[in-house]
């Protein structure tokens, strides 16, 4: 993992790499994570995962809130004039840049930036590469990001919105927070929106794309209303049925995720409060139903120990941790078969995890043998 990775997301960024044989980072091995029995459709089976304890996150604010209020804008580094924040003061920036995005927060609260999120507009549709907090009122920034739209590098608006439906899959969302690696992204999208058009088969209504390839656009092909009405089926089951154990479960502090797609464990997502969850579940869930239509496995069930086993797996052999000061501090733990990501927020008043995602390799962590597989 190179610096001049993280230098384009600002100054004040450390970069450490850490040597060890047994690390628990973060909140992830704590006993207090504890998984409940699973909700599943199809091929897809969701654990939902409570603590004991969690934070008050109500003085951040979302992408999603921040785009939608209009006071977090994000643009093509190569505009014309740079940005102004405030009366007296221009940032210049830079021309425009394939990974490279700018985004200034207006906002009197912090932001959180989760991996996955997708921006549309601008030159090119791009999806953000890792979890960050972004200060209140903050200066404009460079913010990393990769392309999920190869092709097009016309500008179809100044500003940018977020995707609605969804964020990226795990298997495209992976690629950015683990890969760092474009081509590889772009092989991801390809292969998603390939996936995606193959299973609209005609018993739901005739093929997607029947005289011509599928778009490039990881955003429109996800966005055209008979995909988002397969995904809507595949999800709207786990969804209602979480949702309505995220009000039931509320005294219990559910915050997070264990996901199962086909039998494999690939994923978990785990939250800083219960609030916090429920804003980001909606896209979440679409999210994992995307992963499902698009991997063709025989669904096999996964049990709640296997699901726990998971989560509490915390053994690395290598750390990365990249640090605003005052700000946040995001680690990566690198282990042979998973890989553990922790936001942490260092603002005044918190000293907490914002978010955790764990992220098993290739196919995921598999029941009937008890360990990780490969490919």
């Amino acid at each position: 993992m190179s610096r001049s990775f993280f230098s384009r997301f600002g100054l004040g960024i450390l970069v450490v790499t850490l040597a060890c044989s047994s690390l628990v980072w973060g909140g992830i091995a704590s006993p207090n994570y504890k998984v409940l029995n699973p909700i599943s459709h199809g091929n897809l089976t969701i654990f939902p995962v409570v603590t004991s304890v969690t934070h008050d996150t109500s003085g951040f604010i979302t992408l999603d809130e921040g785009i939608r209020s209009g006071e977090v804008v994000v643009t093509e580094a190569g505009r014309t004039g740079g940005l102004i924040r405030g009366p007296q003061r221009r940032i210049p920036v830079s021309s425009a840049q394939v990974n490279s995005l700018v985004l200034v927060n207006n906002s009197k609260r912090p932001l959180i930036l989760l991996a996955g999120e997708i921006v549309t507009g601008g030159k090119q549709d791009r999806v953000v590469a890792k979890d960050r907090v972004i200060p209140a009122e903050s200066d404009p920034v460079d913010l990393g990001v990769f392309c999920v739209e190869p092709g097009r590098w016309t500008e179809t608006s100044v500003q940018f919105s977020t995707m609605k439906s969804q964020m990226a899959q795990p298997s495209v969302r992976s690629k950015a927070m683990i890969a760092k690696d474009q081509q590889q992204v772009w092989n991801s999208v390809g292969e998603a929106n390939g996936a995606i058009v193959g299973a609209m088969t005609p018993s739901a209504g005739a093929t997607l794309y029947p005289a011509s390839p599928p778009p490039s656009s990881y955003a429109k092909t996800f966005d055209d209303e008979r995909v988002r009405k397969a995904i809507a089926d595949q999800a709207a089951p786990i969804e209602q049925s979480y949702s309505s154990s995220i009000r039931q479960l509320r005294d219990q502090r559910a915050v997070g995720v264990v996901v199962a797609v086909g039998g494999r464990l690939i994923w978990a997502d785990l939250f800083a409060s219960t609030a916090l969850l429920e804003k980001y579940w909606p896209k979440l869930v679409r999210s994992y139903a995307a992963e499902a239509i698009t991997t063709q496995r025989a669904f096999q069930p996964v049990s709640v120990a296997d699901a726990q086993q998971f989560l509490d797996r915390s053994e690395g052999n290598r750390q990365v941790i990249e640090s605003e000061p005052g700000v946040y501090r995001q680690s990566e733990t690198i282990a042979p078969n998973f890989k553990l990501f922790t936001l942490a927020s260092l603002l005044p008043g918190t000293g907490f995890d914002l978010h955790i995602s764990k992220i098993a390799d290739a196919n995921g962590y598999s029941p009937e043998i008890g360990k990780l597989q490969y490919r």
